[in-house]
């Protein structure tokens, strides 16, 4: 008669749950990868896009994922963080901060989290007017914070 082990069926269980726990977690992070990827991939061609769109509009380009170090205080010490804007465009010996949106919420300034990020960038770049570029309706909206400029072409 057959005996069994059930230490031996314990330790196959236990190792069966770690390997599937493995599993589990390497198909996720691929899965989060595939997005990213994905998301990555179509803000780049809303970027281009982006780009022909203004400049169709006489808008010239002057520099790409525009980085600017900004530094606030907070009870008196300083935090700094990078920022990065889309791009940095000029017209009318003006120069703009021109934000590109792509999808359906994302470029439209009911949308908290892009208003909160056009004033942030309005603030640290000086640029009182903020271009929202909403690649999928071929839209240029210039947004305004109602400050003075600091920075002409």
């Amino acid at each position: 008669m057959l005996t069994i082990d059930w230490r031996i069926v314990a330790a196959l269980g236990i190792v069966f749950l770690i390997l599937w726990t493995w599993v589990q977690r390497k198909y996720s992070a691929w899965q989060r990868s595939r997005v990213a990827h994905k998301r990555s991939a179509r803000a780049i061609r809303g970027e281009q896009a982006a780009e022909k769109l203004l400049e169709s509009h006489g808008y010239e380009v002057l520099e790409r994922q525009l980085s600017e170090k900004w530094t606030i205080s907070c009870d008196g010490e300083p935090v700094s963080f990078d920022l990065r804007a889309d791009l940095l465009v000029c017209k009318d010996d003006r120069k703009y901060i021109a934000e590109v949106k792509t999808g359906s919420s994302a470029p439209n300034l009911r949308n908290a989290a892009t208003r909160r990020q056009l004033l942030e960038y309005a603030l640290a770049y000086g640029s009182p007017t903020i271009l929202l570029v909403d690649v999928e309706a071929g839209r240029i909206q210039e947004v305004q914070f109602g400050f003075e400029s600091v920075d002409d072409c």
